[in-house]
């Protein structure tokens, strides 16, 4: 059986009530709260037959680790996501060119949850990410994702560079992200099967990573900062290739 997690705040409540409330086994709402965000929270509850219950601030505390949960935790059972790997992407029913975003060990649980909501807002078909060195999908993450840890697929893999070299037998051109790169974001042709690879947030892409990637390009920046937050950048980048498809 799988094990139960705990998800906290009002937006990823809601949105797991919206999108897979059999996932929810309780939800804990602070017994002082009356407003429509907590109202909503009960009604939703009740349509769906989950239990609810109303405790103190103290409890909540407790069984959120501190977390700063709203006033509102829930114990999850997380659900079997259909796309376990790259191959069931490809299998799955593809309406465009693949289209993935690669975290090459991004270990901050914020980044990752940013980045899996740009994911979801960009239509990214999969995010990939290593086993090793990486956050995975923890409370922290699903609370920053808004949902998006439920909607795009989570890919993990124990061996990324060999993952890449799988795409790129798909088709795939496989691109990373570096102060270094060669080619302008905005200078390059990313409108067909992509995969777009980016680095943690300190040391960026490791060297297998760059060098089993087909083409390393760069964001231009115009001010004094010289470097992005992996999030920002993915934005930036995913939002760009989505363009690009829209114009083709």
């Amino acid at each position: 059986m799988s094990q139960s997690q705990i998800i906290f705040g009002f937006h990823p409540i809601i949105s797991q009530l919206r999108q897979s409330s059999r996932s929810i086994q309780e939800i804990y709402l602070d017994s002082d709260r009356n407003d429509p965000r907590a109202r909503e929270i009960v009604e939703l509850a009740k349509e769906n037959n989950i239990r609810i219950l109303m405790v103190d601030r103290a409890r909540l505390d407790g069984i959120a680790s501190q977390a700063k949960h709203q006033g509102v935790v829930a114990k999850i059972i997380p659900l079997v996501i259909p796309y376990k790997t790259v191959e069931d992407i490809f299998e799955g029913d593809l309406k465009e060119p693949a289209f993935f975003l690669i975290l090459d060990g991004v270990e901050d649980p914020h980044n990752l949850g940013a980045c899996l909501r740009v994911a979801d807002g960009m239509g990214v078909h999969a995010v990939i990410a290593p086993k090793d060195r990486a956050v995975g999908l923890n409370a922290t993450v699903r609370k920053v994702a808004s949902g998006a840890a439920e909607s795009v697929p989570f890919i993990v893999v124990t061996n990324l560079a060999r993952t890449i070299r799988q795409l790129k037998e798909q088709g795939v051109l496989v691109v990373g992200t570096a102060e270094d790169g060669a080619e302008s974001l905005y200078q390059s042709n990313l409108s067909g099967p992509i995969a777009v690879v980016l680095g943690s947030e300190g040391s960026g892409l490791r060297r297998l990573t760059r060098d089993v990637c087909d083409l390393l390009i760069k964001i231009p920046m115009l001010g004094a900062v010289e470097s992005l937050n992996v999030s920002v950048a993915s934005g930036i980048v995913l939002s760009e290739i989505r363009r690009q498809r829209f114009k083709s």
